[in-house]
Formats: C-alpha cells, sequence, structure tokens
C-alpha cells in the first residue's frame, strides 16, 4: 500500500509540474520569444561577436523549450540552420535535443515509471515493442521515431524513460537517429536563407530525405521478415 502511494505520488507531482509549466508559459509568454524576429538578429549579431556565447545560449533554449515548454524539434532545427548554417547547425542541434532527450528521459523514469509501466505492460503491443527482453524491439522503435523529427519528441522522451530501454543505449541511440532529420531541416533552412548556396543546400535537403524515407521502408521490410512466426 505504501509502495502504491509513492508511485501515485510521483505521477501527481509530474502532472503538477507540467500544469505549473502551462500557467506560467501562458502568462509570461515565453515560447513566443523564439518567434521573436529582435531576438533571432541579435543572436545573428553576437555570433560575430561571440560564437561561444551564441552557442551557449542556442543550446540552453533548445533543452528548456524542447524539455521545459515542449515545443517541437523542428523549431530548434530551423533556428539552428538560420543561425549557424548546415553543417555547425545539424551538430548543435543534434546535441542540444539529445541533452534535452535524456533530461525528459530521466524525469520519465523517476516520475512516470512505476506508476506507468504496469499498465503499458498489459498491452500484449507496447510489450512486445517496448518492453521486449532482447531490446531490438526498443532499438528499431526508437530509430523509427528518432530518424525524421516530426514526432512529438517531448513526449517520446517522456515515454522512453517508463520502458526498459538502457540509458546509454537511449542516449546514443538518440543522438545517431536523430542527426538525418535534423540535417535535412538545417540544411533546407540554410538554403533558404543563403541565396548563393541556395540550390546546393536544398538539394541536399532533398537527397537527405529520400534516404531517410528510403531507409525506413527497407529496414522496416527487413525487419518484419526476421520477425519469427508465432502461430508456428
Amino acid at each position: 500500500m505504501r509502495e502504491r502511494k509513492v508511485k501515485n505520488k510521483k505521477l501527481w507531482i509530474f502532472a503538477g509540474l507540467i500544469l505549473l509549466v502551462l500557467i506560467l508559459d501562458h502568462v509570461f509568454r515565453w515560447s513566443d520569444y523564439l518567434g521573436d524576429t529582435d531576438n533571432l538578429a541579435f543572436l545573428k549579431n553576437m555570433i560575430r561577436d561571440n560564437l561561444a556565447g551564441a552557442i551557449a545560449i542556442y543550446m540552453a533554449v533548445t533543452v528548456i523549450g524542447s524539455v521545459v515548454l515542449a515545443l517541437p524539434g523542428v523549431t530548434f532545427a530551423i533556428l539552428a540552420g538560420l543561425l549557424f548554417g548546415p553543417v555547425l547547425g545539424t551538430v548543435l542541434c543534434a546535441v542540444a535535443a539529445t541533452a534535452g532527450a535524456v533530461l525528459a528521459f530521466l524525469a520519465g523514469r523517476f516520475f512516470l515509471r512505476d506508476s506507468i509501466r504496469p499498465a503499458a505492460m498489459k498491452n500484449r503491443y507496447l510489450k512486445k515493442w517496448l518492453f521486449d527482453e532482447s531490446g531490438k524491439n526498443q532499438i528499431f522503435v526508437l530509430m523509427v521515431t528518432r530518424l525524421v523529427p516530426v514526432f512529438p519528441y517531448n513526449l517520446q522522451n517522456f515515454a522512453y524513460g517508463v520502458t526498459d530501454i538502457g540509458f546509454g543505449t537511449y542516449t546514443v541511440g538518440s543522438f545517431v537517429f536523430m542527426i538525418p532529420g535534423t540535417a535535412m531541416y538545417t540544411v533546407g533552412t540554410a538554403g533558404l536563407a543563403d541565396a548563393e548556396n541556395r540550390m546546393l543546400y536544398i538539394g541536399v535537403a532533398l537527397a537527405i530525405a529520400v534516404v531517410v524515407v528510403f531507409a525506413g521502408i527497407i529496414l522496416k521490410k527487413k525487419y518484419i521478415q526476421e520477425e519469427p512466426d508465432e502461430s508456428e
């Protein structure tokens, strides 16, 4: 009984924190700062004078925006492409997004795992894909959901904390699998902002998009073929 109360207490604390953040964001309009063109111009000027400081601000904004404000990952990929260009922008966005993903994962594991995991285990599909003993299904799901940053990363990150996936596997896998999708957006955005290299960057972004789509199809087909037939 006492253990159950502790589980429910963690869940209610987590829900209360989420509600508090939403209320504060509504009052202080924190999320609106990302769309302010004056702030964007400020960071662009800062890159010329203090690159390290601009990087630190971008990293902090990305981590806080993705974890605390639950903003889409695409937002920060586009911002990175505008500010830092295709290469540095991709690296910084991937690193910052991974840092945010790790923090949300740890929060999910601490606050949600004890209360949500038993219920999720009762669903045979969730149990098969997220709680398999081999860990192969978990890595496959992580790969698919990370390839293109249009899935709600913030929800994913908390959800993975509920599963049995290892911290190291989750961290490395998230970083690696997020790079192609992140590059697609940062390179494409950099192309829109750079008239001189526009065709080159947009062409690279389209090529990455094609590779990501076909890689997903091929890997999914291969994976399904290797899945044992339970009826035999």
